[in-house]
C-alpha cells in the first residue's frame, strides 16, 4: 500500500512549513516521507521536493504568455488544468514506486481550487488509481479562528474542502505557538466548536450584521447538522503534537495496518537453573 496527504488551505496557513516540519519529525523518527511541490508559483520552501510541478510548467510563464492574458489566479488555475492535462508527467513521477510510499503533496494557496473546482478531486482519484491511500489534510491559520465570525468563515471553507474532494479528512489550526497565552486559553471552544454559542458571540449591531443575520445563522446550522469538522492544534515547538498530528492522519489512510509485525525470540528461564538458585 502507499499513502499521501494532499496539504490544501488559503494561502498564508503554513503549508510549506508543515511540509518541512512533517519531514524534520520523520526523519527524526525514521520515518520514510517526501515531500512534492504541486505549486507553480512557489519561489522558496524549507525543505528539498523530490518532484516540483515547476518543472512541468511555472506561472510566471503562463502569466507572461501574451496569448493567454491571464493573471495570478487564472494563471494558477490554468497550470492545474494543465498539470492534469499531462497525465503522462504525474503517471511517469507517481504511477510506480515502492509499496510503502508515503508522499506529502504541497498544493497551492488557491482556495476556490478546493472548494469547488474538481482539480484535486480527479488529482485524488488518480492517485488512489496508483494504489494511495490518500488523505486531505486542511490548514488554517489558528490567529484567524479566534472569533466567531472568521471560525464560520474558515469552517465553511474546510467543510466545502471535505465534501468536494471526498476523502478521509483531517483538519489542523497551525502556528499555535504564536497565540499569546490569554488566547490559547480560549482555543478548546474552537476545537470541538458549538455552534450555537459562538453564534451568540458574533455582533448584529452592524447594518450588515442584521441584513444577513439569517443567512449567518443557517451557515451556523450547516455546520451543526453535518457535524463533520473538528480541528487539530498544531504547534511546531511541541514534538510530541506533531507526532500526534501525524498518528491522526496516518488513522485516516490506514498507515501501517498492512506491515508485518515484527517479532523478537525470547529465551524464557531454565527451571532447573531457578531450582538451584
Amino acid at each position: 500500500m502507499r499513502y499521501a496527504q494532499l496539504v490544501m488551505g488559503p494561502a498564508g496557513s503554513g503549508k510549506s512549513t508543515y511540509c518541512a516540519m512533517m519531514m524534520k519529525h520523520a526523519q527524526t523518527v525514521k520515518h520514510t516521507m517526501e515531500v512534492v511541490n504541486l505549486d507553480p508559483a512557489a519561489e522558496y520552501f524549507d525543505y528539498t521536493p523530490s518532484k516540483d510541478i515547476r518543472d512541468l510548467i511555472k506561472l510566471d510563464d503562463v502569466m507572461e504568455d501574451e496569448d493567454l492574458s491571464l493573471g495570478p489566479n487564472g494563471g494558477l488555475v490554468f497550470c492545474m488544468e494543465y498539470m492534469l492535462q499531462n497525465k503522462d508527467w504525474l503517471e511517469e513521477a507517481f504511477g510506480d514506486g515502492a509499496e510503502d510510499d508515503y508522499i506529502i503533496f504541497d498544493c497551492p494557496g488557491q482556495i476556490e481550487l478546493y472548494t469547488h473546482m474538481t482539480v484535486f478531486q480527479e488529482l485524488a482519484d488518480l492517485l488512489q488509481m496508483w494504489g494511495f491511500q490518500v488523505c486531505g489534510v486542511f490548514l488554517l491559520d489558528s490567529q484567524f479562528m479566534v472569533d466567531g465570525a472568521k471560525f464560520l468563515s474558515g469552517t465553511t471553507a474546510a467543510l466545502s474542502t471535505m465534501v468536494n474532494l471526498q476523502i478521509p479528512h483531517v483538519n489542523v489550526l497551525t502556528k499555535i505557538d504564536l497565540l499569546s497565552k490569554s488566547v490559547r486559553k480560549e482555543l478548546d471552544k474552537y476545537l470541538l466548536p458549538d455552534t450555537e454559542e459562538l453564534m451568540g458571540t458574533m455582533e448584529h449591531t452592524s447594518k450588515w450584521g442584521q441584513k444577513y443575520c439569517k443567512l449567518t445563522e443557517a451557515l451556523g446550522n450547516v455546520i451543526e447538522n453535518f457535524s463533520l469538522v473538528r480541528f487539530i492544534p498544531l504547534d511546531r515547538r511541541d514534538e510530541e503534537n506533531i507526532a500526534d498530528v501525524l498518528l491522526q492522519i496516518d488513522m485516516a489512510i490506514q498507515y501501517g495496518e498492512d506491515l508485518d509485525v515484527k517479532t523478537k525470540d525470547f529465551d524464557y528461564p531454565d527451571p532447573e537453573d531457578q531450582e538451584d538458585e
